[in-house]
């Protein structure tokens, strides 16, 4: 999730793989592939900057995950771990 804010000043948190469009209008109007639209006080030079920041952030977690021992930066409740053989929460269980 990336964090704008509203014209008012609110924080307001977006997934940036919703956006479609952003526009100057000249505020900054986006629009999202539901066809919803938002108003924020970022220009679209900024907004367009922090989606790029968060999937770089996003690609540079990705890789680090795949260095030995990268697993351990996944936690899943019960202890369950990528690396792990066996048991997989996500995984229906037999029976």
């Amino acid at each position: 999730m990336i964090k704008l804010h509203r014209l008012r000043g609110d924080e307001v948190y977006l997934n940036p793989d919703l956006i479609e469009t952003v526009e100057a209008t000249p505020d900054t109007v986006i629009t999202l592939v539901d066809g919803r639209k938002m108003l924020v006080a970022e220009s679209p030079e900024v907004v367009g900057q922090v989606v790029r920041n968060y999937k770089a952030a996003v690609l540079a977690t990705a890789e680090e995950l795949r260095e030995p021992g990268g697993a351990e930066l996944l936690a899943f409740p019960g202890g369950y771990r990528a690396d792990q053989e066996g048991d997989d929460p996500s995984s229906p269980s037999p029976g």
